[in-house]
């Protein structure tokens, strides 16, 4: 699912790489076998990913792929923080000793390329008819390339799926299809001083942008317009507007401190009638040790709701594989990649409950017996609307979300909206000035 993280570049880690360079560098010069850096046979295939459910899918069969490419395979699994920490230290050292990296492309994958990180995957994606390229999903194929050159493959996705409660949603009018019908509903199942809200979301000033990213399409906003901000603009202010109201008015107090791991518990104990977020974590509220009963037996799921520009939700790969432009294993890598985000691989991971990126698997019955069947009909619907982005693509990635961030702050704590985003604009427009004339230095 998507989170924040510190922006990443080579100055902020400076330090830290050269403290490391020197063991990154004998580890990878370990690595090689002999005859002037060329690795022998030996050398095992190196895989640095975050601990998740698809990693951990794979990790159980790395087997049959050593078999098929002759080679062993190391695979470390860290978390998210520890995982760019490593990248930063390693690629700032120039190491081989990773050869495929699992990258977030929303997050990471501009600065990566911006400091040659990545090997531009375009001709190898494209030219191989079996792995077939243009199976997978638009939105997701589209957000793996970085000015025109494809440096990663999808192979997690996530989309925002309305989360709601049946047993109340019958008496508020049904599913909210629009966002007038959401706010009307959420408005009339609050019942704030007894506990009981009508929405809950994310509504920590970077955390929400990228739920609040639908918001904004659906309002027939964008973060940038033209190569310009877009957030000052009057789709912008009605969105920050509409789900400051939302969520001030119907949601849990100390809304603002909330991201995911805030908000989620409070729909899985009951005390909300909806929820927006990722369809990734669908699973929490099916889960005992995480859900009230009257939650698992009445929880519902529902595509995005339409806004004035109709119904726009993100569809985003969530995770994806690289090579290290620095590998010495580059062709192997690449088996992997074409192994991993196989056809066969993508279809036995969706059928455990991990979403992919192809069309072909979710157009596949079998791939979605793991899931509800209204929450697999909610996510072809989202992924058919679906923009491939929740966040800005630029180098500061963090950075970008605290300023975005800032007029949902303000229209949660019932703070004017307009004079916010107004300054939020002026700052964002600076940061795209600077950012652009980076990305071409």
């Amino acid at each position: 699912m998507s989170t924040s993280s510190h922006p990443l570049s080579r100055r902020s880690f400076g330090r830290l790489a050269a403290v490391s360079a020197a063991a990154v560098g004998t580890t990878a010069l370990g690595a090689c076998g002999p005859g002037g850096g060329r690795p022998s046979a030996n050398t095992p295939l190196r895989i640095m990913a975050i601990n998740h459910v698809w990693s951990q899918a794979v990790k159980r069969r790395l087997g049959e792929f050593e078999e098929l490419v002759g080679r062993r395979v190391s695979m470390t699994l860290l978390t998210a923080d520890q995982l760019a920490s490593s990248y930063n230290v390693k690629l700032n050292a120039s190491g081989s000793d990773v050869d495929v990296m699992m990258v977030r492309a929303l997050q990471e994958q501009t600065l990566f390329a911006h400091n040659g990180w990545l090997v531009d995957l375009t001709d190898r994606v494209e030219g191989d008819a079996e792995f077939d390229w243009s199976d997978f999903q638009k939105a997701p194929r589209a957000a793996s390339a970085t000015k025109g050159q494809v440096l990663s493959v999808p192979v997690v996705t996530e989309r925002p799926v309305l989360y709601y409660r049946k047993d109340l949603a019958a008496d508020l009018g049904g599913v909210p299809r629009t966002l007038d019908a959401l706010m009307a509903a959420s408005l009339e199942a609050a019942d704030r001083g007894r506990g009981r809200y009508g929405f809950v979301g994310r509504g920590q000033r970077s955390g929400a942008v990228s739920q609040w990213s639908s918001f904004l399409y659906s309002y027939g906003g964008d973060f940038v317009v033209d190569g310009a901000s877009g957030i000052g603009s009057r789709e912008a202010l009605a969105a920050y507007a509409y789900y400051g109201r939302l969520l001030g008015r119907t949601g849990p107090p100390g809304s603002t401190n909330m991201s995911l791991e805030q908000a989620m518990p409070i729909f899985a104990q009951g005390k909300a009638a909806f929820y927006i977020d990722a369809d990734a974590i669908y699973s929490s509220f099916l889960d005992p040790k995480v859900a009230t009963r009257q939650v698992r037996e009445s929880v519902g799921f529902a595509p995005f709701p339409a806004g004035p520009a109709g119904a726009r939700p993100h569809n985003i790969p969530s995770w994806s594989l690289g090579i290290n432009q620095f590998s010495l294993l580059r062709d192997d890598a690449w088996q992997f990649i074409r192994w991993a985000a196989g056809v066969e691989q993508s279809r036995t991971l969706q059928e455990a409950g991990i979403p992919g990126a192809r069309a072909s698997v979710w157009s596949d019955p079998r791939s979605l017996r793991k899931f509800p069947a209204e929450l697999a009909e909610a996510m072809r619907v989202n992924a058919r609307r679906g923009l491939g982005y929740d966040r800005p693509r630029v180098l500061q990635v963090g950075r970008a979300r605290d300023i975005i961030g800032r007029p949902l702050v303000a229209g949660i704590l019932g703070e004017p909206v307009a004079p916010a985003a107004r300054d939020a604009d002026a700052e964002f427009a600076d940061f795209l000035v600077r950012d652009n004339r980076h990305k071409e230095s």
